[in-house]
């Protein structure tokens, strides 16, 4: 038998000359993804350009108003069709220490946090790594509700109670200085199994623990921390540089970068607690200008397929006074000829209402503080854009408006 050694000699010319192919395609690919990267960080700082000069008046006058009669004190951001019209900072970042807000000043979004939570949990949707008709238990087999589908977490019908005011009973979480995580809550609900409102799927009811679970899920299906899963595939993606999740059970104090949140009157602040652990219904820290940017990346289908994101903006539930709904993470508007998605959201300290128009391409960001009434008298900003006034009191049961 004879070696030639010359058919061994060709195969490993061929597997070096693919391996090289392959090394040079990941090269580029990686150029191209670079590339591209620069291109739309070039674009996002382009976006975010704003001369206070030439700041719409008519916008100044109405906030500084909203401001001086309303105790308005947080962060401002209004655009349309993806031009910044105005934004401004109204007060006090920390009243104790007499700091004031900068247009970069991190705020907790409270329940504006649930449309980014559903961006997670949709983008894992498109993936194929989820359906949104499984149940909790295929992924936590020791929850104690059964039927409770991803849907109808995002929409609000599944009918559990609020976790919020189960575990704050002393028997249930004994140790208020540590803060609970998601799993916590998970484990505590399948021990104690607190009575829920309602059947899955019989009726809206708004509540924390939707959108507690659904980030729970996204960690047990990812196999990343919630704050990781987003930040590599929601706000790194959008561009959103000051946004962070941030839970009093990773941080023993909140970054000096975000907003300390007060209540009604400026005698004190709000301190975290425990229930500051628990992330996905609110827990994500943010910007008015990250906010812009997470705008602009849905409309540019960077995050979303358009098709999802009609899924998402549609109601699942009877329309309250004929108008309002709630689709997958957003209120919705939709009068039949101009829908509207926002959120509102309320907690420690801090109060806040993210508006996007879809018909007319308006953004519109209010993080305040400061969780007084103020952001109860938008009727005449409403006015000055041109758009319809989202505020429910604004309506009859039939879906008629009311003027003040």
């Amino acid at each position: 038998m004879t070696f030639t050694g010359k058919p061994l000699f060709k195969n490993l010319t061929f597997v070096i000359l693919f391996i090289a192919l392959i090394g040079a395609s990941c090269t580029s690919t990686e150029k191209k993804r670079a590339k591209a990267e620069r291109k739309q960080h070039e674009k996002d700082s382009l976006m975010l350009v704003y001369d206070a000069a030439k700041a719409d008046q008519r916008l100044d006058a109405f906030m500084q108003r909203l401001h001086s009669r309303s105790g308005f004190n947080g962060n401002v951001l209004i655009a349309k069709k993806g031009k910044i019209l105005y934004q401004n900072t109204f007060g006090w970042a920390n009243y104790l220490m007499k700091d004031s807000l900068k247009i970069t000043s991190q705020f907790e979004l409270a329940s504006v946090s649930k449309p980014l939570t559903a961006t997670g949990i949709l983008k894992l949707w498109e993936e194929g790594k989820i359906r949104l008709d499984q149940t909790v238990d295929e992924f936590f087999p020791d929850f104690p509700y059964p039927g409770v589908t991803i849907k109808l977490l995002l929409t609000h019908r599944s009918g559990l109670m609020n976790y919020l005011y189960f575990t704050d009973k002393s028997e249930i979480w004994p140790d208020k200085r540590k803060g609970m995580t998601n799993l916590d809550v998970m484990n505590l609900l399948a021990a104690h199994k607190p009575d829920r409102y309602a059947p899955p799927g019989v009726r809206f009811f708004y509540n924390n623990t939707n959108y507690m679970v659904l980030a729970a899920i996204i960690e047990k299906v990812s196999g990343q921390d919630f704050a990781v899963y987003m930040q590599e595939n929601i706000f790194g993606p959008a561009g959103m540089k000051n946004t962070a999740v941030y839970s009093t059970a990773v941080y023993e104090k909140i970054p000096s970068s975000a907003a300390v949140g007060h209540d009604k009157v400026w005698r004190r602040s709000v301190v975290q607690n425990f229930q500051d652990g628990p992330v996905g219904d609110k827990g994500i820290y943010s910007t008015v200008q990250d906010l812009f940017l997470f705008d602009r990346a849905l409309r540019d289908g960077r995050l979303l397929k358009p098709a999802t994101l009609d899924s998402a903006y549609a109601g699942y539930s009877t329309p309250k006074k004929e108008l309002f709904n709630y689709g997958y993470g957003w209120r919705t508007f939709d009068p039949g000829n101009h829908k509207v998605v926002y959120h509102t959201g309320w907690w420690h300290g801090f109060r806040n209402l993210y508006i996007r128009d879809l018909k007319e391409d308006i953004t519109i960001v209010l993080l305040t503080n400061l969780a007084n009434g103020s952001l109860l008298h938008l009727d005449e900003l409403y006015q000055i854009l041109d758009m319809p006034v989202i505020r429910q009191a604004a309506y009859s049961a039939t879906g008629e408006f009311m003027a003040n």
